[in-house]
């Protein structure tokens, strides 16, 4: 299976939302060897759920950009790996953004793994090479081997082109030995004319979208470069 994931990080209102998944129902060729994943607001999920219900998109699933690192109780403030049960399949944990602007810790983050888990959800773990030893060692060898992995390098996110290939290639082979038989997925700069090169590289499962998803017809482009085996971008 070959994933494509859709951060919208902290954009687009309910509005934008929804007129997002009206546009992209027109582009979109779902792939049974592809899953795409969208990971919009928390104010977007239940919505966007319904709406994923009602047109019935195949290999389409909705997942959560974070998920507190405590259970149901006194935490005001904060979303509860429960609470999403149901909306989402996913949850996304240490994003570079989350662990730089929030200084979020390698063992807050396996909290974090470890919430998702006893929810029944999948966890997408994003590391980049200064985190990858201290993160894998805060995890069981159980967490790990029920991962997906998200390198993302902090110094590719909002450029005009990915890391170098012989770079990527080299943490995907690291990362193979820490979680072997884990999706490993690329982040950091992808487009609709570089998704294909990308997910060429040894190693490479799918593909974290940042900016390139908010374009409805554009993130189709890139579903449809990960489907298509050899499609020139």
């Amino acid at each position: 299976m070959k994933y494509v994931i859709a951060n919208w990080k902290s954009r687009q209102t309910l509005a934008e939302a929804e007129r997002w998944f009206d546009s992209f129902c027109q582009f979109y060729r779902p792939d049974p060897q592809v899953q795409v994943i969208v990971a919009p607001s928390f104010l977007c999920l239940a919505p966007l759920w319904r709406r994923l219900q009602q047109n019935a998109m195949a290999h389409l699933a909705l997942a959560a950009q974070d998920v507190s690192p405590f259970p149901t109780g006194a935490y005001t403030g904060a979303v509860a790996a429960a609470m999403l049960r149901g909306l989402v399949d996913y949850v996304i944990v240490g994003h570079s953004e989350r662990r730089r602007y929030f200084h979020e810790s390698p063992q807050e983050i396996a909290n974090k793994v470890r919430e998702a888990r006893s929810a029944g959800l999948k966890a997408i773990l994003c590391v980049d090479q200064p985190d990858l030893h201290a993160q894998f060692a805060a995890l069981s060898e159980v967490e790990v081997d029920d991962l997906m992995i998200g390198y993302g390098p902090r110094a590719a996110i909002g450029l005009d082109r990915p890391q170098a290939p012989e770079t990527i290639t080299a943490v995907v082979a690291e990362l193979r030995t820490m979680a072997p038989g884990c999706p490993i997925l690329y982040g950091g700069s992808v487009n609709a004319d570089n998704a294909a090169r990308t997910m060429a590289l040894a190693g490479v499962s799918g593909l974290l979208v940042g900016s390139a998803s908010l374009d409805p017809e554009e993130f189709a482009r890139v579903c449809k470069a990960v489907a298509t085996p050899g499609l020139k971008s």
